[in-house]
């Protein structure tokens, strides 16, 4: 079976490396080029963060990065959440440049997308800043991806702000603009993550699964999204678990757009779930996921890792 290729774009983030290992080792996917964006740490952070992942795994997928700020508002970060490096709790190796490519993120996305004889499909999960420019200064592109598939956005409350989801809120005005790209678009957001919990037993496993599930209970033990005891919220994988297993989520096609200017509501992503905007669909929002098949799915994922 032809493997489906793929684009992520990232800021790695602890939640990230289990969604970023999942995918380098599924037998479905071609990750074909990884993105970083500014995100959960800064631009330089992120890029030697899946520099080290890709050396750990010994995986040569080229790595281009992107854009060190959002687009209008000052940066934010979720240093308090992935801790000051952004993947503290393991002793990486120092990262290796060589994977690293000249070109910024962006042309090196056009060049994937317009080369690749079948759609690609873009696994964003992390503010979408990058995505944003590429369809903005390359929409041609839009011929050539299959989907958006992004972990972000919520159709209720958020984590960032209020209303608003960390990846959403760090750069409302980028994500506007991809959802109203016309691209299609599937939206896994909190309402999925918040329910893909990895408890104690699992990390227990995890830690004697083999060397990607250490490293990975290491890193849980410095992340603070979600507890150790009441379970932690692996956010980013519910994303590449929509692409392998699409049928463990609830999902309804509606009509979503991004809150640019509210006073206490930027970055809320606005899921009009019952019509009352009139206007066509435009997302596959995930509104719910069922936990015992993403547990199941999760461990199985990283149990064929090295």
């Amino acid at each position: 079976m032809a493997k489906r290729p793929i684009i992520i774009d990232t800021d790695p983030g602890i939640d990230d490396a289990v969604a970023i290992a999942a995918a380098l080792f599924s037998e479905e996917l071609d990750l074909r080029l990884i993105t970083t964006v500014a995100g959960n740490v800064s631009l330089r952070k992120v890029t030697d963060n899946a520099l080290k992942l890709l050396k750990f795994f010994n995986k040569d997928v080229p790595v281009a990065m992107g854009a060190d700020r959002p687009l209008i508002k000052a940066p934010i970060d979720a240093s308090d959440i992935h801790g000051e490096s952004g993947m503290g709790g393991y002793d990486f190796e120092e990262p290796s440049y060589d994977l690293l490519l000249k070109e910024n993120a962006v042309n090196a996305m056009y060049n994937v997308i317009m080369s690749s004889e079948e759609p690609v499909t873009l696994v964003p999960i992390a503010p979408l800043t990058n995505i944003a420019l590429l369809l903005k200064l390359y929409p041609e592109v839009k011929d050539n991806i299959a989907e958006i598939v992004m972990m972000g956005g919520s159709t209720t409350r958020g984590n960032a702000g209020v209303m608003a989801e960390f990846n959403v809120y760090a750069d409302p005005e980028a994500a506007k603009i991809v959802f109203q790209s016309g691209v299609p678009m599937v939206m896994v957001g909190l309402d999925c993550g918040l329910k893909a919990l990895v408890y104690p037993e699992d990390s227990q496993q995890l830690k004697v699964m083999n060397k990607t599930g250490n490293m990975i209970y290491h890193l849980f033990n410095n992340y603070r999204g979600g507890s150790m005891k009441t379970g932690l919220k692996m956010y980013d994988s519910t994303a590449i678990a929509y692409l392998l297993q699409p049928e463990m989520f609830t999902v309804v096609d509606t009509f979503v757009d991004v809150e640019t200017i509210g006073e206490l509501t930027a970055g809320c992503t606005v899921v009009d779930l019952k019509g009352y905007l009139g206007k066509p669909s435009n997302v596959k929002v995930c509104t719910d996921i069922n936990p015992e098949m993403f547990k199941k799915w999760f461990m199985e994922s990283l149990s064929v890792c090295i």
